[in-house]
């Protein structure tokens, strides 16, 4: 018995690195994809709530 390893295993290794690397790439990804969306929620909601203060403003204005 050998206790050699086969031919073959750097490129398991190889393809492994690969495969982790890229599934890194595409976790920096969604993480910045999901902070650019949370920013953007953000200033919907400020967005809104000035639109509803205004609407309550000029309402209050009115009566």
């Amino acid at each position: 018995m050998s206790n050699t390893l086969p031919p073959n295993t750097g490129y398991v290794a190889a393809a492994y690195l690969v495969f982790l690397f890229i599934l890194l790439i595409y976790i920096v990804i969604m993480a910045i994809r999901a902070a650019r969306v949370e920013r953007e929620l953000a200033e919907l909601l400020v967005q809104s709530q000035q639109r509803t203060a205004s609407k309550a403003d000029g309402e209050a204005s009115s009566q």
